[in-house]
C-alpha cells in the first residue's frame, strides 16, 4: 500500500493574497465552485494542467527560518532567467544567485514569495535538452 499527495499546504499569513500571488505566478486557477475570497482562512488553487493542488492556510505566527520543504520550478515557455525576471516583476525576491554553480549557466535561482517562503528556479525542459 502507498499514498500520493493530495495537495502542498503552505502556511500564510494572509491565504487570500497569496493564493493570488501564486495564481498568477503559476497559471493555477481556484476550484469550480469553491472561489476564493478575500478574508478566507484556507484558499485551494489549482494546476488545470497537471491537477496539482496548493492550499494555503492562515497561522498566527510569521515565517522565521529558511524552509524545511520548498518547489522547485520550471517555466513552462522560454528561458529560466525569463521566468526569474517576470517573477521579481510580480514581487519575488531574489534570496540566492546558483545559476553558475554547476557550470555556467547550469544552476537554478532561489527566490522568495511576498510572504518569504522559498522556491527555486530551474531552467526550462528545453534549454536542459539544448545542453
Amino acid at each position: 500500500m502507498t499514498s500520493f499527495v493530495s495537495h502542498t499546504s503552505i502556511d500564510a499569513r494572509d491565504a487570500y493574497a497569496q493564493s493570488e500571488w501564486w495564481k498568477q505566478m503559476l497559471g493555477y486557477v481556484d476550484l469550480d465552485g469553491d472561489p476564493n475570497l478575500p478574508g478566507h482562512e484556507e484558499c485551494l488553487i489549482l494546476d488545470p494542467a497537471t491537477g496539482h493542488r496548493l492550499l494555503f492556510i492562515e497561522v498566527p505566527e510569521p515565517k522565521t527560518i529558511k524552509n524545511r520543504l520548498h518547489l522547485d520550478l520550471r517555466p513552462r515557455e522560454g528561458t529560466r532567467d525569463e521566468e526569474v525576471d517576470r517573477l521579481v516583476g510580480i514581487g519575488a525576491t531574489v534570496v540566492a544567485d546558483r545559476r553558475d554553480i554547476h557550470g555556467p549557466g547550469i544552476g537554478w535561482v532561489v527566490l522568495a514569495d511576498p510572504e518569504g517562503n522559498e522556491f527555486c528556479v530551474l531552467r526550462s525542459e528545453a534549454e536542459r535538452a539544448a545542453s
